[in-house]
């Protein structure tokens, strides 16, 4: 199976779908599947028809974590290549908080590992309610290091801890109320709701969900007064869309009106 074939690309009402596409294996994470991940969200991000991009994966999973067997043969190969093969991994996590445009993943089945970890660096993630998710690399003797820069700010300090050192799966309500999820979604309409989900947001002001979502991120870095600073930049940036003046203008005509 090529790299185009590991995902595969559905663009409809302004939501790009992509689809994990090994579920023989469980939509396990192998370097193809990273760098066609790579490639669909540059494309997406440059392409005017798309507004979301949506997460998903093909038969009954999500994503069972990183590919082993691919894992233990880079390993193999000495420090440096393991390194960037990592880097590669951090490198996407990265590119979906730079896309302007929202990441929406729609957990089912198990998402455990490398799969958790790809979901929690979406910026929504929806969850069907008898999903199964977790971090258990400590079982392996391994380690959820990378996720761990995004897990470090959806949860508390503790809870990282022990997602980390306990590698324990937990469920869909867990995800939700300790902040790793969205939205908890029923498993008789996920589709359904998933997919109006997506279109929704796809709906919404492209420069507004833009400038919300750089601003969000970019206060990671940032002290309160340099926080407020950087606000005050987007507000000024969002002011002088085009889509901003028109919303005030047709506000304030309805309101003449009444």
């Amino acid at each position: 199976m090529s790299a185009q074939e590991r995902i595969l690309h559905q663009v409809e009402e302004r939501v790009l779908t992509l689809t994990l596409n090994r579920p023989h294996k469980r939509n396990a994470l192998d370097s193809r599947m990273v760098e066609a991940l790579h490639s669909a969200l540059a494309e997406a991000r440059h392409d005017s028809a798309v507004r979301v991009v949506l997460l998903r994966g093909a038969g009954p999973d999500f994503c069972a974590g990183a590919d082993l067997a691919e894992m233990e043969r880079i390993t193999s190969m000495g420090p440096e290549k393991s390194h960037a093969d990592a880097l590669r991994m951090g490198d996407l996590f990265v590119q979906m908080r730079q896309l302007t445009k929202p990441v929406v993943a729609a957990v089912h089945g198990r998402a455990l590992g490398g799969g958790c970890g790809l979901a929690t660096g979406c910026d929504v993630v929806l969850v069907r309610e008898d999903a199964e998710l977790g971090y258990p690399e400590v079982h392996l003797g391994f380690v959820p290091a990378l996720v761990m820069t995004v897990l470090r700010r959806k949860v508390s300090e503790a809870r990282a801890f022990e997602l980390a050192t306990l590698g324990e799966r937990f469920s869909a309500a867990d995800a939700v109320a300790w902040g790793l999820a969205t939205r908890v979604v029923s498993a008789n309409d996920f589709e359904a709701s998933v997919t109006a989900y997506a279109r929704e947001l796809a709906r919404r002001a492209p420069s507004s969900v833009a400038l919300s979502k750089t601003l969000l991120y970019d206060l990671d870095n940032l002290g309160f007064r340099d926080g407020m600073a950087r606000a005050a930049q987007i507000n000024v940036a969002a002011r002088l869309t085009h889509t901003c003046r028109e919303g005030v203008r047709r506000f304030l005509e309805r309101r003449q009106r009444d």
